[in-house]
């Protein structure tokens, strides 16, 4: 497994993936640190383009991202984070509304948890998610940085 650390506006970020792709995005903010396996090894040349993308995506150029991923998960958490992926850039959806787009509306606190356990946040864009009062809910990285994703997404 590779991995690099790169900068973004809200706080450092790490990129884990191999030759099937990118399998983790996650946020070092805080007090939280980089607990990076002694077998990894760091590359940022094999992260060129995530960096590309993901700066484009701050700067506000990029409203879709186009790299390979390859999340691990359960079947339902990946069916869940495949429909993540179909909410519009600048939109949100509900729990239930997620629910319900992968047949199973009675599964809402399921996608919820599934939503939580996303290892690769922004590119499958779980903060697009509100709860069904049109709020803001949860968030694994914080409230601060999805609020300030949906609003960058807004400009």
């Amino acid at each position: 497994m590779y991995y690099d650390i790169i900068e973004s506006p809200i706080g450092p970020i790490l990129l884990a993936g191999n030759e099937n792709g990118l399998k983790r995005l996650i946020f070092l903010k805080g007090k939280k640190k980089a607990d990076i396996p002694e077998d990894w090894i760091q590359n940022k040349d094999f992260f060129k383009e995530a960096a590309r993308q993901l700066e484009a995506y701050f700067s506000g150029k990029l409203k879709s991202f186009t790299l390979k991923l390859a999340p691990e998960g359960t079947d339902f958490q990946k069916s869940v984070w495949k429909a993540l992926c179909e909410i519009p850039y600048g939109e949100t959806r509900t729990y239930k509304e997620i629910a319900a787009s992968i047949g199973n509306p009675r599964a809402y606190r399921a996608v919820g948890l599934a939503n939580n356990r996303n290892p690769i946040a922004i590119i499958i864009p779980c903060h697009r998610v509100i709860g069904s009062n049109g709020k803001l809910t949860g968030y694994a990285s914080g409230l601060d940085i999805k609020e300030y994703l949906l609003k960058l997404e807004k400009r």
